[in-house]
């Protein structure tokens, strides 16, 4: 099923290698069965984009790994967009039609290893995110496609391009949330108010922890932290935040502690701050290998330590409360540019400091 005629070509932002970005005009993509073609409205850019960008050995491999990057790839998996094509099938399929506004989760999944298997399908052995590999590619582009395998999500027409593509970090937070096991009275702390984190701090709030605390090293971003429901915003070049969790607690230290700056330091500060038996969330996706003392975790504490990867059955949620307004992401968005300026974007996200989530828009 198609709509109005597509045109034969689009451009689109394509990952050669570090540094190597570039704004190629490629063939539209078509839709086969089961497959659907949106025409992009809005395409956020994560840090992990960045970090591949800048060549982190998660992306591209080093001593001890593979590189995860099958290029040349268009980048992107922060996207929305109007359905222009419907292969056979689709629209049965994905409660979908033409001119629907749709999202797709980051992973498409093989739907046969294992974990696929088990219901954990955000774990997949093969793993393939938008983005990264050049069978799923990305949403820096004018139009793109959602392969077969694909977890597809209509998006109510209320919700602004912007918005809606804020719904995969949205869904990656509340997922985090809910691997911190908040219960009433907790004290919580998260570190890192960027998108994730602010996301974490509104997904948090509608856990009625008994104290929500913010910790950041930019005012802006923490005073957006406290308008999505934290009680108190901490900046650790201004104060020993370590200190101060540990007076407003008796000395017991916070409940739980979710880690969403990137930086190998909020790791350590976590495992200070966090008080015995609580729960430590890791989210963040490092750039370099991150070393602790693991006694801390085991002899000293015996902290519970979960990951947290992707949004996984968390989409759903996320387009719900923004759609009702009860996480306001209006807020995260602060930036967007067009396509062309793919480079002043990337470089407005590494800087960080006068921007919370930058979008393309082609």
């Amino acid at each position: 099923m198609t709509g109005p005629e597509l045109p034969r070509t689009m451009l689109a932002v394509v990952c050669h290698g570090p540094y190597d970005y570039r704004l190629e005009e490629l063939p539209v993509p078509q839709a086969e069965p089961g497959e659907v073609v949106i025409q992009v409205q809005a395409c956020g850019i994560c840090a992990s984009d960045i970090k591949c960008y800048t060549g982190a050995p998660l992306f591209w491999g080093d001593d001890h790994r593979e590189p995860y990057v099958d290029t040349p790839v268009i980048a992107g998996h922060e996207f929305t967009g109007r359905v222009v094509a419907l292969g056979e099938g689709a629209a049965e399929k994905y409660g979908l039609q033409i001119g629907a506004i749709a999202i797709a989760e980051q992973i498409v999944p093989c739907w046969n290893c294992r974990y696929c298997k088990d219901g954990k399908y955000w774990l997949c052995q093969v793993h393939h995110i938008f983005g990264f590999q050049k069978v799923v590619q990305g949403g820096m582009a004018e139009y793109m496609k959602f392969p077969g395998n694909s977890l597809i999500h209509k998006v109510p027409n209320r919700i602004s391009p912007a918005q809606a593509a804020v719904v995969e970090p949205l869904a990656c937070s509340i997922h985090a949330v809910q691997r911190g096991e908040i219960e009433f009275g907790d004290v919580v702390v998260i570190a890192g108010a960027g998108t994730l984190g602010l996301g974490m701090i509104g997904a948090a709030r509608l856990k009625n922890p008994g104290k929500l605390i913010a910790v950041d090293l930019i005012d802006q971003r923490l005073e957006a932290a406290k308008n999505l429901g934290a009680d108190l915003g901490l900046n650790p070049t201004q104060t020993d935040v370590v200190e101060q969790v540990l007076e407003m607690t008796d000395g017991y230290g916070c409940d739980v502690y979710i880690e969403a700056t990137g930086h190998p330091s909020a790791v350590e500060q976590g495992l200070r701050m966090i008080r015995k038996a609580g729960t430590f969330v890791e989210f963040s996706v490092m750039r370099e290998p991150v070393t602790v003392d693991w006694t801390i975790i085991g002899d000293t504490k015996e902290l519970n330590i979960h990951g947290a990867h992707l949004g996984p059955y968390a989409y759903p949620l996320a387009i719900d409360y923004i759609d009702r307004g009860l996480i306001d992401v209006s807020q995260v968005v602060t930036h967007q540019l067009p396509l062309e300026k793919y480079l002043d974007a990337f470089e407005m996200v590494q800087q960080g400091t006068n921007s919370i989530k930058v979008q393309l828009v082609p």
